[in-house]
């Protein structure tokens, strides 16, 4: 039995959860979440050195972390369905997409972190206005061309269903406004894969 190092709210960690279940191995994964907020978790420390969820201790004993490693070793495991291709433009393509979303998503924890743990005082607005232009510029990117899929949805999706997500959890879905293929798109990736809903964030 493996086990997951997670928080509920982690769009990191609901990548993995996802990648998981779209695998077929959640039977085989046990699931202990881990408290963020602390500023130091020894816990987690011993685990991580980056103390950083999510992480995956496999049954050896040893650790896997970041989220896009533990996807990556999770979609090694079966062959099917594969959500990573193994060579050629397909795997950068998807790489990419997933690449996109860490963008997002790192950019709106770290605005989400600036209120949390920085005194308003010290709070830099011409800070927040960068990461706030990252995701804004992603996300215009992608409502002028949502990445479609045929079979069915990979890490790329999965990727980015995460980072919308997330938006819609911590950002109050703000980044809905005026991008209505995006909004389209997520709600077609929630049809198509039951695992979005089974992992939201709370």
């Amino acid at each position: 039995m493996m086990t997951l190092l997670s928080a509920p709210a982690s769009p990191f960690g609901r990548r993995v959860k996802m990648t998981a279940i779209l695998k077929g191995l959640m039977a085989d994964i046990a699931i202990e979440s881990v408290d963020t907020s602390q500023p130091e978790n020894a816990a987690l420390k011993s685990r991580n050195p980056l103390q950083k969820v999510p992480v995956l201790i496999l049954e050896d004993g040893s650790e896997l972390y970041d989220s896009r490693v533990i996807c990556d070793y999770l979609d090694s495991l079966l062959p099917e369905p594969r959500l990573i291709p193994a060579s050629g433009p397909e795997r950068y393509r998807v790489l990419r997409l997933g690449a996109l979303a860490d963008g997002i998503m790192e950019a709106a924890l770290l605005l989400v972190y600036e209120k949390r743990f920085r005194p308003e005082d010290l709070r830099s607005a011409d800070w927040a206005r960068r990461q706030q232009s990252k995701i804004e510029t992603a996300l215009d990117w992608l409502e002028a061309s949502p990445p479609g899929w045929t079979a069915e949805p990979d890490y790329g999706h999965v990727s980015l269903a995460a980072a919308l997500g997330y938006l819609d959890f911590r950002h109050e879905g703000r980044w809905r406004t005026g991008r209505p293929q995006l909004v389209a798109w997520l709600a077609e990736f929630e049809c198509a894969v039951p695992a979005y809903a089974a992992t939201a964030p709370h």
